[in-house]
């Protein structure tokens, strides 16, 4: 299974319900909390080519974008052939 991050703050559901979905499919996301850290949270601008919402989730080097995104890939059936890459 590939490396999968997500930067995300602290109280945040959407956050919260992407990190489940993963967990659900067998995924140990990493979380990298951006709420107290603004060279974390650039770091994140960086990579996503300027979203600065969060969630923002990658599956390798892959940007999938925020948790709207990660459910629909998921029922697309999208989401664990990413996964198993």
């Amino acid at each position: 299974m590939p490396k999968i991050t997500i930067y995300r703050q602290a109280d945040c559901n959407y956050c919260d319900a992407a990190k489940y979905l993963l967990e659900g499919k067998g995924a140990e996301p990493e979380e990298l909390d951006v709420t107290q850290n603004p060279d974390l949270r650039a770091e994140m601008v960086e990579r996503t080519g300027g979203a600065d919402t969060l969630p923002q989730i990658f599956i390798g080097e892959r940007h999938i974008g925020g948790c709207d995104e990660l459910i629909a890939l998921d029922r697309e059936g999208k989401l664990e052939p990413l996964l198993g890459e």
